[in-house]
């Protein structure tokens, strides 16, 4: 795919993920139309923290998933769309369930049906590994049943079978990316790398809930590429891709590997209140990518030790963006 000759929009743009998708496609040539949720502040979000310099031709489009007609118009002038616009945070999706049906579900259908009727050449629609639940096998492939041990889980499901029916039923050409743990520059206090960086660099003891789940985790970097190799490939349409390293750890471990990366020492003090409840608590996340290899050639980069090293001084070097001292659901 020449992305040069490419109108793409972004939903979700001025996320953690987007953000970083947003600046690859600038610095692949693309017209990029970045769709980020209306507030009067005229907040961007993340992509505040791209180098002006990248941004001279980017588009803000404000506007909201669940209003059909604000997605409407915003797809209409596009040839490739990305959809990441969701609500992600596991511990809110049990205070605010609801909403996450709304955006997550609702949303997903908004964005599709634009899609068809502008007649898009290419849709990615975004999953999540927490769709698969804890692992009844590993590594864990695009066959694995789905599970839905959260609402946040639960509602990823909904907005995934959303994107294939659309597929079977008015052949929209939709891919599913599905990224296992995403981390790097930009990601919020909610996910566990920041989470532990920060509070270690704010001199404190670092709070956690369960040390034994275990994760795979890729580099926000190799993660985008995933998402513009599964765009660019013409036999992805229809299909669910696995993007995830294949090698997993443990929270404990991967705690101490973060604090390590600091030059700093602190404790590990468990935290009831970080903890899921018993049975919603996904235990191993560990992907298959050979589906995705195979399917777009595309393969992650970036070592864990390699990914947490440039997040961690990111985060030493910004952490005036961070609240250390509230825990962020």
């Amino acid at each position: 795919m020449d992305w040069k000759k490419q109108e793409v929009l972004v939903t979700g743009a001025g996320g953690f993920i987007g953000s970083h998708l947003v600046e690859h496609l600038l610095d692949l040539g693309a017209s990029v139309h970045a769709f980020i949720h209306y507030n009067s502040r005229n907040d961007w979000g993340n992509l505040e923290l791209i180098p002006d310099e990248k941004t001279k031709e980017l588009e803000i489009i404000t506007g909201d998933v669940t209003d059909p007609f604000s997605i409407g118009k915003a797809v209409a002038k596009t040839s490739v769309v990305f959809h990441l616009a969701s609500l992600i945070a596991i511990p809110y999706s049990y205070t605010a369930p609801a909403s996450y049906v709304k955006t997550n579900v609702e949303g997903t259908l908004n964005v599709m049906q634009a899609c068809l009727e502008c007649g898009v050449e290419k849709v990615v629609h975004t999953s999540t590994s927490e769709v698969y639940g804890t692992a009844q096998y590993v590594p864990i492939d695009e066959k694995h049943p789905l599970q839905g041990q959260s609402p946040y889980s639960a509602s990823k499901i909904g907005a995934d079978k959303i994107a294939e029916s659309y597929y079977l039923s008015f052949d929209l050409p939709v891919a599913t990316a599905r990224p296992f743990n995403t981390y790097g520059p930009r990601q919020s206090a909610r996910a566990i790398i920041p989470s532990v960086a920060c509070q270690v660099l704010a001199g404190q003891d670092v709070r956690l809930g369960s040390l034994s789940p275990v994760r795979d985790l890729t580099y926000v970097l190799d993660t985008v590429k995933g998402f513009t190799a599964v765009a660019a490939c013409a036999d992805t349409a229809g299909q669910v891709l696995n993007i995830g390293s294949g090698k997993g750890i443990s929270i404990g471990d991967l705690a101490d590997k973060i604090i390590a990366a600091t030059g700093k020492e602190s404790g590990i003090i468990r935290d009831p209140a970080r903890t899921r409840p018993d049975k919603s608590e996904v235990m191993r996340l560990i992907c298959d990518n050979s589906l995705m290899k195979k399917t777009t050639g595309w393969e992650p980069r970036h070592t864990l030790t390699m990914g947490i090293e440039e997040t961690v001084k990111w985060i030493s070097d910004n952490l005036y963006l961070y609240k250390t001292g509230i825990y962020n659901v």
